[in-house]
This record gives structure tokens, sequence and C-alpha cells, in this order.
């Protein structure tokens, strides 16, 4: 199940993603580092994006999602992280969270999603390429922003491309 975050999914949310990154990954990225999962309500939902998890059948957290608005147009994808136990298309979660997040992008009229990401995370520049992201240079970010750079990949979707 897709939901929209709450604070009492707040510990499961740190957790599922330092151990993606960090487990799986090996990226190496504290909570220092992303300060904003210490407090998405002020982080992503108050400014006008939002942030969903998925639950398994016994209510706790296996996946994650978040839009931060930017500006108007330009929003930022963030934390999409889902346990690999429930990965793979026949499960579904991450096009969920993923159909959820853009469904919302679109609703709320943002022109641009773009994200950035460990350039290790192989798996997940396929997922983004096939829903149709486009890899970009840094310099061509239509907006700057913080974010722990890994060797990251920048990646932009234009949403006037798209439809619901």
């Amino acid at each position: 199940m897709i939901t929209v975050y709450t604070d009492r999914y707040k510990e499961e949310v740190i957790k599922l993603i330092l151990h993606v990154q960090n487990v799986e990954y090996g990226v190496g990225i504290s909570v220092k580092e992303q300060p904003d999962i210490l407090d998405i309500q002020s982080n992503y939902i108050k400014d006008g994006g939002n942030f969903w998890v998925a639950l398994n059948d016994n209510g706790e957290v296996v996946g994650s999602i978040g839009l931060q608005k930017k500006t108007n147009e330009v929003a930022v994808l963030k934390k999409f992280f889902v346990y690999k136990d429930y990965r793979g298309k026949e499960l579904g979660i991450g096009r969920g969270l993923y159909e959820a997040l853009l469904d919302f992008a679109q609703k709320h009229g943002f022109s641009k999603v773009i994200l950035d990401t460990p350039s290790k995370a192989t798996r997940s520049h396929n997922f983004y390429k096939k829903v149709g992201f486009k890899e970009i240079a840094k310099e061509d970010l239509p907006i700057q922003y913080d974010y722990p750079d890994r060797d990251s990949l920048i990646f932009k979707l234009d949403l006037s491309d798209k439809k619901i």
C-alpha cells in the first residue's frame, strides 16, 4: 500500500534510507549529510512537495519517495528507496511510489522533475531512463540545490512531455 508520510513512520523511513544507501550500495552517507530526513514535514510537505511510503501487509515501511518543491515549476525527486526483498516489477512497489509522485507533480503544475543518484546505483538509473528521465550534465541543472555528491549522476524529466 502506498500512503502519504506521517511522522509515525519517521524511524522506519530513516532505517530504510540508511540501509539501502550504506548496507546495500555502500555509498557511506550519514544522517548529518541528509538532515531533510529528520524533519520530512518541514523539508517536503510544508513547502508544497510531498513524501510517500510503501507499506507491507504488516504495515511496515518497505519503500519511500519524496518530492521537494524548489520553484513553481521545478521539483526534486529524493529518497526513492525500496528494500531489496520488495523490488521488482512483480510487486510493483517502486512503480507505485513513482506513480504517486508523478501524479502529484502533474496535478500541482510542476514542469520538470530533477534528481541526483550515486553513479554506482545502476539499477535505479535503468528505472529512471525507462520512465522518461534523461541524464544531464550538472551544469545543465535548471536550479541549484544541495545533495551529498557521491560521483552522482543527474537526471531530468520534462513533464510537459508526459500525460497522466
